[in-house]
């Protein structure tokens, strides 16, 4: 595997990830409202229901943009994935693994948001331009030779 596949396969993971929690977030803030997905966290015993119904929405709408651009996205990827966990854990594990009601897809989600955080969001995203532009000399010197390798290589 070169770099450059890996940053293919990173751009398809974050931008499709992106657009599901987009989608996700949408419906929960314009279809929903606030004070339904407050209403349905009460209802799944979620403490502090407002706080939790006003962090989901910004963890799947407002993350699901970053992840989408590459921005802040190991920050996004971790907020979705705490989301996902939470929601398969306290909504979906009674209802068993398989969908419509189980947490099968809340745990992809979060298993996949979690790749994200650990993997970067790699070169095809704002965060890699903006790390490329703080770069120095010096920390270009202090490359490894694998990284050298793995770069001549993409």
């Amino acid at each position: 595997m070169t770099t450059k596949t890996l940053d293919y396969g990173l751009l398809i993971l974050r931008v499709v990830l992106g657009i599901v929690m987009v989608a996700h977030g949408s419906q929960k803030l314009f279809t929903f409202g606030y004070p339904g997905v407050t209403a349905g966290m009460a209802q799944a015993g979620l403490p502090l229901p407002q706080l939790s119904a006003a962090l989901i929405i910004a963890a799947e709408f407002g993350g699901g943009l970053l992840l989408i651009a590459g921005l802040l996205t190991r920050f996004a990827a971790a907020s979705i994935a705490f989301g996902m966990a939470v929601a398969s854990i306290q909504v979906h594990l009674p209802n068993g693994f398989f969908a419509p009601n189980g947490y099968e897809f809340t745990l992809m989600l979060a298993s996949a948001a979690l790749a994200v955080v650990l993997t970067g969001p790699g070169r095809f995203a704002v965060d890699a331009v903006i790390a490329h532009r703080r770069r120095t000399p010096a920390v270009d010197a202090y490359q490894t030779p694998a990284r050298e390798t793995a770069r001549r290589v993409a």
